[in-house]
Protein backbone atom coordinates (compact mmCIF):
# COMPACT_ATOMS: atom_id res chain seq x y z
CA UNK A 1 0.00 0.00 0.00
CA UNK A 2 1.39 3.30 -1.26
CA UNK A 3 2.00 6.32 1.54
CA UNK A 4 3.22 8.73 -0.34
CA UNK A 5 2.55 12.16 -0.92
CA UNK A 6 0.00 14.15 -4.07
CA UNK A 7 0.81 18.13 -4.11
CA UNK A 8 0.33 20.47 -7.25
CA UNK A 9 2.26 23.10 -8.87
CA UNK A 10 0.62 26.64 -10.62
CA UNK A 11 1.61 26.90 -13.59
CA UNK A 12 2.29 30.13 -15.44
CA UNK A 13 1.18 31.27 -18.89
CA UNK A 14 3.21 32.58 -21.61
CA UNK A 15 2.68 34.19 -24.98
CA UNK A 16 3.95 35.64 -27.19
CA UNK A 17 3.75 36.76 -30.57
CA UNK A 18 5.73 35.45 -33.85
CA UNK A 19 5.83 36.36 -37.22
CA UNK A 20 6.67 32.98 -39.56
CA UNK A 21 6.44 33.07 -43.64
CA UNK A 22 4.47 31.12 -45.61
CA UNK A 23 4.77 28.37 -48.45
CA UNK A 24 3.65 31.97 -50.40
CA UNK A 25 5.84 34.09 -48.92
CA UNK A 26 4.11 35.77 -47.15
CA UNK A 27 3.99 36.50 -43.19
CA UNK A 28 1.88 35.99 -40.76
CA UNK A 29 1.37 36.18 -36.69
CA UNK A 30 1.24 32.98 -35.41
CA UNK A 31 1.07 33.00 -31.22
CA UNK A 32 3.20 30.67 -29.49
CA UNK A 33 2.26 29.52 -25.79
CA UNK A 34 4.10 27.53 -22.98
CA UNK A 35 2.91 27.28 -19.20
CA UNK A 36 5.69 26.84 -17.33
CA UNK A 37 6.33 26.29 -12.84
CA UNK A 38 9.18 26.59 -10.59
CA UNK A 39 11.43 23.70 -9.31
CA UNK A 40 14.17 23.68 -7.11
CA UNK A 41 17.72 21.91 -7.14
CA UNK A 42 20.43 21.34 -4.41
CA UNK A 43 21.16 22.26 -0.67
CA UNK A 44 20.74 24.90 -0.35
CA UNK A 45 17.60 24.71 -2.92
CA UNK A 46 18.41 27.23 -6.01
CA UNK A 47 14.85 27.93 -7.87
CA UNK A 48 14.40 27.35 -11.55
CA UNK A 49 10.95 28.27 -13.93
CA UNK A 50 10.90 25.22 -15.61
CA UNK A 51 8.51 23.97 -18.70
CA UNK A 52 6.75 21.04 -17.54
CA UNK A 53 7.22 18.50 -20.66
CA UNK A 54 5.21 15.33 -21.33
CA UNK A 55 6.94 15.62 -24.73
CA UNK A 56 10.92 14.95 -23.21
CA UNK A 57 12.65 13.30 -20.92
CA UNK A 58 15.13 14.72 -19.04
CA UNK A 59 15.42 18.03 -16.38
CA UNK A 60 17.72 20.93 -18.46
CA UNK A 61 18.64 24.07 -16.72
CA UNK A 62 21.65 26.56 -17.22
CA UNK A 63 24.97 26.49 -15.69
CA UNK A 64 26.62 28.86 -14.05
CA UNK A 65 29.50 28.11 -16.33
CA UNK A 66 27.64 29.27 -18.74
CA UNK A 67 28.34 32.62 -20.06
CA UNK A 68 26.36 32.84 -23.27
CA UNK A 69 23.76 35.43 -23.36
CA UNK A 70 21.15 33.14 -23.26
CA UNK A 71 22.34 32.22 -20.04
CA UNK A 72 23.41 34.96 -18.44
CA UNK A 73 20.02 35.98 -19.09
CA UNK A 74 18.07 33.12 -16.96
CA UNK A 75 18.41 31.50 -13.54
CA UNK A 76 22.07 29.32 -13.72
CA UNK A 77 23.09 26.50 -11.26
CA UNK A 78 25.85 26.89 -8.86
CA UNK A 79 27.31 23.64 -9.11
CA UNK A 80 29.81 24.81 -5.93
CA UNK A 81 26.86 26.31 -3.91
CA UNK A 82 25.33 22.96 -3.31
CA UNK A 83 26.69 20.41 -0.67
CA UNK A 84 25.21 17.45 -2.33
CA UNK A 85 25.74 17.84 -6.03
CA UNK A 86 27.70 15.22 -7.67
CA UNK A 87 29.10 14.72 -11.51
CA UNK A 88 28.15 11.72 -13.78
CA UNK A 89 28.56 9.69 -17.12
CA UNK A 90 25.18 11.24 -19.13
CA UNK A 91 25.76 7.50 -20.25
CA UNK A 92 24.74 6.55 -16.72
CA UNK A 93 27.80 5.06 -16.41
CA UNK A 94 30.40 4.99 -13.87
CA UNK A 95 32.01 8.13 -12.87
CA UNK A 96 36.13 7.84 -12.10
CA UNK A 97 37.52 9.70 -9.04
CA UNK A 98 34.36 11.72 -8.62
CA UNK A 99 34.69 13.49 -12.01
CA UNK A 100 33.08 13.41 -15.37
CA UNK A 101 34.33 15.26 -18.75
CA UNK A 102 30.74 13.59 -19.87
CA UNK A 103 28.86 16.42 -21.76
CA UNK A 104 25.87 16.37 -23.73
CA UNK A 105 24.93 18.26 -26.76
CA UNK A 106 21.11 18.86 -27.69
CA UNK A 107 20.44 20.00 -30.89
CA UNK A 108 17.18 21.64 -32.31
CA UNK A 109 15.85 23.18 -35.24
CA UNK A 110 16.96 26.30 -34.95
CA UNK A 111 20.07 26.13 -31.83
CA UNK A 112 21.81 23.75 -29.90
CA UNK A 113 22.48 23.91 -25.91
CA UNK A 114 25.77 21.82 -24.84
CA UNK A 115 25.84 20.44 -20.69
CA UNK A 116 27.14 18.45 -18.55
CA UNK A 117 25.57 15.96 -16.10
CA UNK A 118 25.10 16.08 -12.71
CA UNK A 119 23.08 14.36 -9.96
CA UNK A 120 21.42 16.31 -6.93
CA UNK A 121 18.15 16.98 -4.50
CA UNK A 122 15.50 17.93 -7.30
CA UNK A 123 12.06 19.20 -5.18
CA UNK A 124 8.36 20.22 -6.87
CA UNK A 125 7.28 22.24 -3.61
CA UNK A 126 8.00 20.26 -0.75
CA UNK A 127 7.98 16.62 -3.09
CA UNK A 128 11.86 15.67 -3.56
CA UNK A 129 13.85 13.14 -5.16
CA UNK A 130 17.71 12.75 -5.73
CA UNK A 131 18.24 12.25 -9.78
CA UNK A 132 20.25 13.39 -12.46
CA UNK A 133 20.17 16.39 -14.66
CA UNK A 134 21.81 18.37 -17.24
CA UNK A 135 23.38 21.84 -16.14
CA UNK A 136 24.57 23.66 -19.56
CA UNK A 137 27.50 25.34 -20.00
CA UNK A 138 26.81 26.63 -23.70
CA UNK A 139 22.97 27.70 -25.21
CA UNK A 140 22.65 29.14 -28.44
CA UNK A 141 20.90 32.75 -28.76
CA UNK A 142 18.40 31.36 -30.90
CA UNK A 143 16.47 29.73 -29.37
CA UNK A 144 17.24 30.08 -25.69
CA UNK A 145 17.32 34.00 -25.04
CA UNK A 146 14.07 34.45 -25.70
CA UNK A 147 12.72 32.34 -23.66
CA UNK A 148 10.69 33.95 -20.11
CA UNK A 149 11.37 30.56 -18.12
CA UNK A 150 14.99 29.32 -17.61
CA UNK A 151 14.78 25.57 -18.55
CA UNK A 152 12.51 22.29 -19.18
CA UNK A 153 11.20 19.41 -16.99
CA UNK A 154 10.69 16.50 -19.17
CA UNK A 155 7.86 14.07 -18.10
CA UNK A 156 7.90 11.83 -21.14
CA UNK A 157 8.23 8.16 -20.21
CA UNK A 158 11.42 6.30 -19.13
CA UNK A 159 13.27 5.78 -22.72
CA UNK A 160 13.06 9.56 -23.39
CA UNK A 161 15.45 10.32 -20.67
CA UNK A 162 19.03 9.74 -20.75
CA UNK A 163 18.08 6.72 -18.32
CA UNK A 164 15.57 6.29 -15.59
CA UNK A 165 17.84 8.21 -13.21
CA UNK A 166 17.43 11.25 -15.35
CA UNK A 167 13.39 10.76 -15.52
CA UNK A 168 11.57 12.54 -12.32
CA UNK A 169 8.33 10.73 -12.75
CA UNK A 170 10.53 7.33 -12.64
CA UNK A 171 12.18 8.04 -9.66
CA UNK A 172 9.25 9.18 -7.82
CA UNK A 173 7.37 6.15 -8.66
CA UNK A 174 10.34 3.90 -7.76
CA UNK A 175 10.85 5.49 -4.43
CA UNK A 176 7.01 5.68 -3.67
CA UNK A 177 6.52 9.26 -3.37
CA UNK A 178 3.57 9.72 -4.82
CA UNK A 179 0.05 8.61 -3.45
CA UNK A 180 -0.41 7.32 -6.79
CA UNK A 181 2.19 6.92 -9.50
CA UNK A 182 0.07 9.25 -12.18
CA UNK A 183 0.48 13.03 -12.13
CA UNK A 184 -2.28 15.16 -14.63
CA UNK A 185 -2.53 18.32 -16.29
CA UNK A 186 -4.74 21.02 -15.82
CA UNK A 187 -4.86 23.64 -18.63
CA UNK A 188 -6.65 27.58 -18.65
CA UNK A 189 -6.76 29.93 -21.20
CA UNK A 190 -8.18 32.41 -18.95
CA UNK A 191 -6.98 34.31 -15.88
CA UNK A 192 -10.35 33.29 -13.80
CA UNK A 193 -8.19 29.64 -12.99
CA UNK A 194 -4.97 28.61 -12.03
CA UNK A 195 -3.47 26.06 -14.42
CA UNK A 196 -1.45 23.31 -12.55
CA UNK A 197 0.12 19.95 -12.60
CA UNK A 198 -0.95 17.67 -10.07
CA UNK A 199 1.50 14.86 -8.95
CA UNK A 200 0.11 11.72 -6.77
CA UNK A 201 -3.63 12.78 -7.34
CA UNK A 202 -6.09 13.01 -10.24
CA UNK A 203 -7.96 16.45 -9.56
CA UNK A 204 -11.71 15.47 -10.58
CA UNK A 205 -12.83 19.10 -9.12
CA UNK A 206 -11.22 19.48 -13.48
CA UNK A 207 -13.46 17.28 -14.94
CA UNK A 208 -16.58 18.09 -16.79
CA UNK A 209 -17.30 14.62 -17.83
CA UNK A 210 -16.52 10.60 -16.86
CA UNK A 211 -12.80 10.03 -17.80
CA UNK A 212 -11.32 7.43 -20.47
CA UNK A 213 -8.15 5.39 -20.36
CA UNK A 214 -6.39 4.55 -23.73
CA UNK A 215 -2.77 2.46 -23.42
CA UNK A 216 0.33 3.95 -24.62
CA UNK A 217 1.02 1.91 -27.48
CA UNK A 218 4.29 2.30 -29.31
CA UNK A 219 7.56 2.66 -27.02
CA UNK A 220 8.39 5.56 -28.41
CA UNK A 221 9.25 7.51 -24.81
CA UNK A 222 6.74 9.90 -25.75
CA UNK A 223 2.83 9.83 -23.99
CA UNK A 224 1.43 7.99 -27.05
CA UNK A 225 -1.68 6.48 -27.73
CA UNK A 226 -3.27 5.38 -31.19
CA UNK A 227 -6.04 7.61 -33.32
CA UNK A 228 -8.69 5.98 -35.16
CA UNK A 229 -9.69 8.24 -37.45
CA UNK A 230 -10.41 12.41 -37.29
CA UNK A 231 -13.91 13.46 -37.65
CA UNK A 232 -15.52 16.41 -39.21
CA UNK A 233 -19.09 17.34 -37.26
CA UNK A 234 -18.71 14.26 -35.84
CA UNK A 235 -18.61 12.28 -38.92
CA UNK A 236 -15.18 10.07 -39.30
CA UNK A 237 -13.28 10.83 -42.39
CA UNK A 238 -11.43 7.35 -43.23
CA UNK A 239 -8.28 9.74 -43.81
CA UNK A 240 -6.02 8.53 -40.95
CA UNK A 241 -5.82 4.48 -40.41
CA UNK A 242 -3.25 3.26 -37.85
CA UNK A 243 -2.63 6.89 -36.83
CA UNK A 244 -0.44 7.88 -33.28
CA UNK A 245 -0.30 10.92 -31.60
CA UNK A 246 1.76 12.12 -28.66
CA UNK A 247 0.22 14.33 -25.88
CA UNK A 248 2.71 17.19 -25.11
CA UNK A 249 2.15 19.91 -22.88
CA UNK A 250 5.51 21.44 -24.33
CA UNK A 251 4.02 22.19 -27.88
CA UNK A 252 1.80 25.27 -28.72
CA UNK A 253 -0.30 23.72 -31.50
CA UNK A 254 -1.15 20.42 -33.18
CA UNK A 255 0.49 19.15 -35.13
CA UNK A 256 0.69 16.31 -37.85
CA UNK A 257 1.56 14.35 -40.85
CA UNK A 258 1.83 17.13 -43.60
CA UNK A 259 -0.54 14.71 -45.90
CA UNK A 260 -3.06 14.64 -43.48
CA UNK A 261 -3.03 18.13 -42.27
CA UNK A 262 -3.38 19.52 -45.99
CA UNK A 263 -6.10 17.26 -45.97
CA UNK A 264 -7.99 18.87 -43.31
CA UNK A 265 -6.87 22.20 -44.12
CA UNK A 266 -8.37 22.18 -47.24
CA UNK A 267 -11.21 20.43 -45.68
CA UNK A 268 -11.82 22.92 -43.03
CA UNK A 269 -11.49 26.36 -45.61
CA UNK A 270 -10.87 28.32 -42.86
CA UNK A 271 -11.14 32.52 -44.52
CA UNK A 272 -8.08 34.34 -43.72
CA UNK A 273 -9.77 37.04 -43.14
CA UNK A 274 -11.81 35.57 -40.46
CA UNK A 275 -15.28 35.79 -42.43
CA UNK A 276 -16.31 32.23 -42.24
CA UNK A 277 -14.99 31.77 -38.61
CA UNK A 278 -19.31 31.14 -36.67
CA UNK A 279 -19.71 28.70 -39.95
CA UNK A 280 -16.59 26.40 -39.60
CA UNK A 281 -16.98 22.60 -38.23
CA UNK A 282 -16.03 20.68 -35.40
CA UNK A 283 -12.59 19.37 -35.61
CA UNK A 284 -12.35 15.98 -33.70
CA UNK A 285 -10.22 12.92 -33.19
CA UNK A 286 -11.50 9.33 -32.72
CA UNK A 287 -9.31 7.51 -30.26
CA UNK A 288 -11.07 4.24 -28.55
CA UNK A 289 -15.04 4.92 -28.87
CA UNK A 290 -14.75 8.36 -28.00
CA UNK A 291 -14.57 11.94 -30.54
CA UNK A 292 -12.86 14.46 -28.62
CA UNK A 293 -13.55 17.54 -30.39
CA UNK A 294 -12.26 21.14 -30.94
CA UNK A 295 -14.42 23.85 -31.56
CA UNK A 296 -13.33 26.53 -34.14
CA UNK A 297 -12.10 28.69 -31.40
CA UNK A 298 -9.70 25.96 -30.33
CA UNK A 299 -8.12 25.26 -33.10
CA UNK A 300 -7.64 28.46 -35.29
CA UNK A 301 -5.71 30.92 -33.80
CA UNK A 302 -7.32 34.61 -34.32
CA UNK A 303 -4.44 37.37 -35.06
CA UNK A 304 -5.83 40.94 -35.90
CA UNK A 305 -8.32 39.72 -38.06
CA UNK A 306 -6.25 37.15 -39.68
CA UNK A 307 -7.15 33.44 -38.92
CA UNK A 308 -5.15 30.74 -39.55
CA UNK A 309 -5.43 26.92 -38.34
CA UNK A 310 -3.34 26.34 -35.16
CA UNK A 311 -2.88 22.70 -36.88
CA UNK A 312 1.33 22.46 -38.44
CA UNK A 313 2.83 19.96 -40.96
CA UNK A 314 5.11 17.70 -38.87
CA UNK A 315 6.79 14.43 -40.30
CA UNK A 316 8.43 12.55 -38.30
CA UNK A 317 10.37 9.78 -39.63
CA UNK A 318 10.24 6.08 -38.81
CA UNK A 319 10.53 4.75 -36.35
CA UNK A 320 9.25 7.22 -34.25
CA UNK A 321 6.83 8.43 -37.16
CA UNK A 322 4.62 9.43 -38.86
CA UNK A 323 2.82 11.04 -35.32
CA UNK A 324 0.79 13.56 -34.40
CA UNK A 325 1.35 16.01 -31.48
CA UNK A 326 -1.80 17.12 -28.88
CA UNK A 327 -0.80 20.43 -27.96
CA UNK A 328 -1.46 23.05 -25.80
CA UNK A 329 -5.02 23.81 -28.12
CA UNK A 330 -6.13 20.44 -27.03
CA UNK A 331 -4.90 20.25 -23.45
CA UNK A 332 -6.80 23.91 -22.72
CA UNK A 333 -10.20 21.39 -23.93
CA UNK A 334 -9.78 18.70 -22.37
CA UNK A 335 -7.93 17.55 -18.44
CA UNK A 336 -5.30 14.69 -19.42
CA UNK A 337 -3.75 12.02 -16.52
CA UNK A 338 -0.55 10.09 -16.95
CA UNK A 339 -0.11 6.86 -15.08
CA UNK A 340 3.42 5.59 -15.23
CA UNK A 341 2.91 2.38 -13.64
CA UNK A 342 0.28 1.36 -16.45
CA UNK A 343 1.60 3.27 -19.03
CA UNK A 344 -1.97 4.87 -20.57
CA UNK A 345 -2.95 8.44 -20.98
CA UNK A 346 -6.54 9.57 -19.03
CA UNK A 347 -9.05 11.62 -21.18
CA UNK A 348 -11.89 13.93 -19.86
CA UNK A 349 -13.89 17.01 -20.88
CA UNK A 350 -11.76 20.29 -19.01
CA UNK A 351 -14.22 21.83 -16.46
CA UNK A 352 -13.69 25.66 -16.75
CA UNK A 353 -15.04 28.38 -14.58
CA UNK A 354 -17.81 30.32 -16.15
CA UNK A 355 -17.85 28.21 -19.18
CA UNK A 356 -20.34 25.63 -20.46
CA UNK A 357 -18.84 22.11 -20.39
CA UNK A 358 -18.42 20.23 -24.07
CA UNK A 359 -20.04 17.12 -24.93
CA UNK A 360 -17.89 14.02 -24.55
CA UNK A 361 -18.61 11.97 -27.84
CA UNK A 362 -19.00 8.20 -28.16
CA UNK A 363 -18.93 6.61 -31.79
CA UNK A 364 -20.70 3.25 -33.02
CA UNK A 365 -17.75 1.14 -33.67
CA UNK A 366 -19.37 -1.25 -35.92
CA UNK A 367 -21.01 2.31 -37.75
CA UNK A 368 -17.81 3.99 -37.98
CA UNK A 369 -16.15 0.74 -39.60
CA UNK A 370 -19.04 1.12 -42.45
CA UNK A 371 -18.36 4.94 -42.78
CA UNK A 372 -21.70 6.07 -41.76
CA UNK A 373 -20.44 7.74 -38.54
CA UNK A 374 -23.31 7.98 -36.42
CA UNK A 375 -22.66 9.00 -33.07
CA UNK A 376 -24.20 8.72 -29.71
CA UNK A 377 -24.02 11.79 -26.96
CA UNK A 378 -22.95 10.81 -23.40
CA UNK A 379 -23.90 13.30 -20.94
CA UNK A 380 -21.13 16.19 -19.98
CA UNK A 381 -21.22 15.47 -16.13
CA UNK A 382 -21.31 12.07 -15.85
CA UNK A 383 -2.98 17.96 -27.54
CA UNK A 384 9.39 21.08 -35.91
CA UNK A 385 12.41 19.08 -36.11
CA UNK A 386 13.21 16.17 -34.09
CA UNK A 387 16.80 17.63 -32.89
CA UNK A 388 19.69 14.47 -31.79
CA UNK A 389 21.25 14.25 -28.40
CA UNK A 390 24.34 13.08 -28.33
CA UNK A 391 26.88 11.88 -25.37
CA UNK A 392 30.27 12.57 -26.53
CA UNK A 393 32.03 9.70 -24.25
CA UNK A 394 29.85 7.33 -25.32
CA UNK A 395 28.95 8.59 -28.75
CA UNK A 396 25.09 7.27 -27.62
CA UNK A 397 23.00 8.74 -30.15
CA UNK A 398 18.97 8.85 -28.91
CA UNK A 399 16.30 10.73 -30.28
CA UNK A 400 13.98 13.48 -28.54
CA UNK A 401 12.22 16.39 -29.21
CA UNK A 402 12.41 20.01 -30.16
CA UNK A 403 10.12 23.08 -28.28
CA UNK A 404 7.75 23.82 -30.73
CA UNK A 405 5.89 25.88 -28.06
CA UNK A 406 9.00 28.62 -28.20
Amino acid sequence: MRTGASMSVALTKRVATQAVQTSKGKSKAVHKMAYFGEISVGSPAQKFSVVYDTGSGNLLIPGEGCHDPACMSHARFAQERSSTAEEVNCDASEVVNGQSSDELTITFGTGHMTGKCLKDNICINNLCATGNFVSSIEESSSPFASFSFDGVLGLALDSMAQSPDFSLVSRMVRDELLAEPVFSVFLSDSDAEVSEVTFGQVKREHMASEMFWVPVTRSSGYWEVQIEDIAINDKPQQICENCYVAVDTGTSQLAGPSDIVGKLKDTLNVAEDCSNLKELPKLGFVIGSHILNLEPKDYVDVASMNCQVSLMALDVPPPKGPLFVFGIPFLQKFFTVYDHAQSRVGFAVAKHAGEEPAILMTVDQHERKEGLGTCAQEAAVDARNTPLVSSTSSNNLITTKSLIAL
